[in-house]
C-alpha cells in the first residue's frame, strides 16, 4: 500500500462542486499506486451517497455508477482487528480530539507507516502532530 485514503477524498470525486485539486491528484495517483482505507470506509462512502441522494445532489443511478467506479479502483479495505478499533483508535481519538471514525484512518496510516490522504482539516492537523506524512501527490 502506498497511502491511506479517507471518505472525504473519495466522496469529493463524486461531486463537481467539491472537485478539489488535491482529491484529483489522489485519484490520479491510483493509476500507479494502491491505497488502503479503514474498514469503515465503504460505509462512510455509502452514507455520503445516501445523504447526497436525499438532498437531491445525486440520483440512484448516479450513486450506483459512482460505486462501480470506486469499486474498480485499487483501494484495499484494511481488516482492522477489534483490538485496534477499540484501543488504538480510541486512544488517538482522545489524544487528538478526533471522532473514532477519523482516528481509524490515522491509526491505519501510523500502523503501516504510510501517508494519509484526507481533506479533513482536523484530521490533517492530527496526522502532522502524530508524525504521519500527508499525501502530497
Amino acid at each position: 500500500m502506498n497511502f491511506v485514503v479517507d471518505a472525504s477524498v473519495a466522496l469529493s470525486w463524486c461531486f463537481d462542486d467539491e472537485g478539489e485539486d488535491y482529491a484529483s491528484r489522489v485519484l490520479d495517483a491510483l493509476g500507479e499506486s494502491e491505497a488502503v482505507a479503514a474498514s469503515l470506509w465503504p460505509l462512510e462512502v455509502a452514507n455520503g451517497l445516501a445523504v447526497a441522494e436525499r438532498r437531491g445532489r445525486l440520483d440512484a443511478t448516479g450513486a450506483r455508477r459512482f460505486m462501480e467506479l470506486v469499486l474498480a479502483l485499487p483501494i484495499a479495505v484494511d481488516p482492522t482487528s477489534r483490538a485496534d478499533a477499540l484501543t488504538a483508535s480510541y486512544d488517538l481519538a482522545r489524544r487528538r480530539n478526533l471522532s473514532a471514525y477519523d482516528a481509524a484512518y490515522l491509526e491505519l496510516a501510523l500502523r503501516h507507516g504510510i501517508p494519509l490522504a484526507t481533506l479533513d482539516a482536523r484530521l490533517r492537523e492530527a496526522a502532522v502532530a502524530e508524525g504521519v506524512k500527508l499525501f502530497d501527490g
